[in-house]
């Protein structure tokens, strides 16, 4: 019995963090461009955030200018910051 509840309590603290290898996609719309390949995002919850090219978008020379359509990588530790990983 006792072991059952602390394989509950072990399974709730993994539960609380969140897995680095899960990443939310949301699209926007760039809306300046930065130096070094950064740009500021507006995103379609309205949210302004910075996003850096993908390294593949990097390696193929895909260019991104203001007002175009994107999607957008994050990692669920920071919202903030994001990857471009598509044109659309």
């Amino acid at each position: 019995m006792e072991e059952a509840k602390n394989n509950q309590n072990s399974a709730n603290s993994r539960a609380e963090t969140p897995d680095p290898r899960q990443k939310i996609i949301l699209q926007g719309k760039v809306v300046e461009a930065l130096p070094s390949t950064s740009f500021k995002v507006g995103l379609e919850t309205g949210h302004e955030v910075l996003a850096h090219l993908s390294g593949k978008m990097r390696m193929h020379h895909i260019k991104i200018v203001p007002g175009d359509s994107v999607e957008v990588e994050f990692s669920p530790y920071n919202l903030s910051r994001g990857r471009i990983i598509k044109r659309l």
